[in-house]
C-alpha cells in the first residue's frame, strides 16, 4: 500500500508541474521518486508502478474530458497511463535506466499524441516546463526534445541523489548543453510591427452556446469591439462566435461583420461555425478586409474527439444516446494560411485545440506566416486547466517557430504572447476585454521548424540504446 501511495503521490507531484498550478520544478523531485520505485525492479513491478504514476498524473490533469464525455475520461486515464507505464517499462531496471528511460517516457508519450483519434497532448511534462529554464529548447527540437531532455534532468538528479556522479553530471551536463545550443539557434527575425486588437465578448465561464444563446454570445462580442481603437491593422474574434445555418458573407450576420470591419479601418479574423447538411458543420477562421469585402477562409483540420466528431458513432448511440454531440464537424483540407490585407500579411490561425498540435503550427509558419493566431473557445469547460494549458501551448509555438501569437477566447484566456514565448498580456476568466498592442512581425525558420521532431527521436532513441547497452554491462544500481 505504501508504495502504491508513493507510485500515486509521484503522478501528483508531476501534475503540480503542469498549468494551472505551475510549480514546474516538482517535475523534477517527482521523476527523482519514480527512479526510486522502478529502481531494481522486474518488468511487470516497473509496469504497475509506473500505471499508478501515470494515473496520479491524468487523473486531476485531464479531468476537462468529463466535459465531453466523463466515460470517455475514465477509459482514457486507463489507456494512456498503460502507455506511459509500457515506455517506463521498456527501460532497463539498473543504471541503464537513467541513460533510457527519458527517450522510452518521451517517445510513449509521443504515441498518446498522436493516438487514438488524433492524440491528446495535453497533460505532458513538457507543457509545464515552458515556463522553466529548458524551454528555450523547443526551438531547436520542439516539444519531444523538450520532454526528453525533462525527464534527463531528472534522471540526472536521481543519479546525483545516489551518489553516482559519474552518470548524473553527464546528464545535467547534456542538458544545459543543449539549452546553451537552443539560446542562440536561429529564431527567426523581426521585419516591423503591426497593431492586432484581441477581442474577448466576456461571460460565464462553464456554458455551452446552446446555453447561453447564439445571439448573446455575438452580441457581447459585437459590443467589446466598441473598445478598439483606430488605427489598428487587424481584429480577430475567438472560434464559433458566429453559428450562421448559410455562409456567413450571405447572412445578415455578415453585414455586421463588414460593417464594423469599415468601422475600424481594419480587416477582421471571425470563428464561425456554419452548417453542411443536417449531420454535419463547418469550423472555420474567416477573414473580411478593411472594406467589408470576404477575402478567404480556413477550416479547422484537426478536430476535437467526442466534441467536434464521434468515433464509432453508429455503435456509441446505441449506448450514449442524446449524450453525444448531434453533429460532426466537417475536416478541412486547405493549407493553414491566410493572407491579411495591409502590412500583417500572412499569418496561420490554428484553431482553438489544433494549437496543442505543433504541426498545425509549423505547416503555416513553413508557408511564410509572420504571426500566428489562436482563435479559441474553451467556454464550456469549468475551471482552468484547459484554459492554462492552452496558453502554455501558445508559449510553446511562439518559441518553437520564432513568431508572435495572438490567442482569443470569448471567455477566457485572451493572451499575446512574444516570439520568446513571454506573455505580454492576458486577459482574465469572464471578462469583456480588448488586448490592442503592437505585435512583431517576423519571418525566417528555426531548426525545429526546419526538422521538425528529428532531433527529440534521435536522442530518444540514443538514449535508449545507451541505457540497454550500459546496462548489459554493469551490475544493478
Amino acid at each position: 500500500m505504501r508504495t502504491a501511495l508513493a507510485s500515486i503521490g509521484a503522478g501528483v507531484l508531476l501534475c503540480l508541474s503542469l498549468p494551472p498550478f505551475g510549480w514546474w520544478p516538482l517535475a523534477f523531485v517527482g521523476l527523482v521518486v519514480v527512479d526510486r520505485l522502478v529502481a531494481d525492479q522486474p518488468w511487470r513491478t516497473r509496469w504497475r508502478r509506473g500505471w499508478l504514476v501515470a494515473m496520479g498524473c491524468f487523473v486531476p490533469g485531464l479531468s476537462w474530458m468529463t466535459a465531453l464525455t466523463a466515460p470517455g475520461t475514465v477509459i482514457a486515464c486507463v489507456a494512456y497511463s498503460a502507455m506511459l507505464a509500457t515506455g517506463i517499462a521498456a527501460a532497463p531496471p539498473g543504471r541503464g535506466r537513467w541513460l533510457a528511460l527519458p527517450g522510452a517516457w518521451a517517445l510513449a508519450e509521443l504515441v498518446r499524441w498522436s493516438w487514438p483519434f488524433g492524440g491528446v497532448p495535453l497533460a505532458n511534462l513538457a507543457i509545464g516546463q515552458v515556463a522553466g529554464p529548458l524551454a528555450p529548447i523547443l526551438r531547436i527540437g520542439g516539444p519531444l526534445l523538450l520532454l526528453v531532455a525533462t525527464v534527463a534532468l531528472g534522471m540526472g538528479a536521481a543519479a546525483l541523489a545516489r551518489r553516482a556522479w559519474g552518470p548524473g553530471l553527464a546528464l545535467v551536463g547534456l542538458v544545459a548543453g543543449l539549452v546553451v545550443i537552443s539560446t542562440v539557434a536561429p529564431a527567426g527575425h523581426g521585419v516591423g510591427t503591426a497593431t492586432v486588437a484581441a477581442v474577448q465578448g466576456g461571460g460565464k465561464q462553464g456554458t455551452r452556446q446552446s446555453e447561453t444563446g447564439i445571439i448573446e454570445v455575438f452580441e457581447r462580442h459585437v459590443n467589446a469591439t466598441d473598445g478598439v481603437t483606430p488605427p489598428v491593422d487587424l481584429v480577430v474574434w475567438p472560434e464559433d462566435v458566429i453559428d450562421t445555418e448559410d455562409p456567413l458573407q450571405d447572412d445578415p450576420w455578415g453585414a455586421i461583420i463588414a460593417g464594423l470591419a469599415r468601422d475600424t479601418g481594419a480587416p477582421m479574423i471571425v470563428g464561425t461555425v456554419e452548417d453542411s447538411g443536417e449531420e454535419h458543420f463547418r469550423n472555420a477562421a474567416q477573414l473580411w478586409d478593411a472594406d467589408g469585402e470576404f477575402v478567404a477562409r480556413y477550416e479547422k483540420v484537426h478536430r476535437v474527439p467526442f466534441g467536434e466528431w464521434v468515433p464509432f458513432r453508429s455503435l456509441l448511440e446505441t449506448v450514449a444516446g442524446d449524450a453525444l454531440p448531434e453533429r460532426d464537424a466537417v475536416s478541412g483540407t486547405a493549407p493553414n494560411v491566410l493572407d491579411v490585407p495591409g502590412p500583417i500579411g500572412r499569418v496561420t490561425a490554428p484553431i482553438s485545440w489544433e494549437i496543442f498540435f505543433p504541426d498545425r503550427t509549423r505547416e503555416g509558419v513553413e508557408q511564410g506566416a509572420r504571426v500566428v493566431l489562436n482563435p479559441t473557445n474553451g467556454s464550456s469547460f469549468t475551471g482552468t486547466i484547459v484554459q492554462s494549458q492552452q496558453v502554455a501551448s501558445s508559449r510553446m509555438r511562439a518559441i518553437e517557430n520564432g513568431r508572435s501569437v495572438v490567442q482569443v477566447a470569448p471567455t477566457g484566456f485572451t493572451a499575446i504572447i512574444d516570439a520568446d514565448g513571454n506573455v505580454v498580456e492576458r486577459s482574465a476568466i469572464s471578462e469583456a476585454r480588448v488586448l490592442q498592442r503592437d505585435v512583431e512581425l517576423r519571418e525566417g525558420l528555426t531548426i525545429y521548424t526546419r526538422w521538425g521532431n528529428l532531433l527529440g527521436f534521435v536522442f530518444a532513441l540514443a538514449g535508449i540504446a545507451a541505457g540497454w547497452a550500459w546496462q548489459r554491462r554493469g551490475t544493478p544500481t
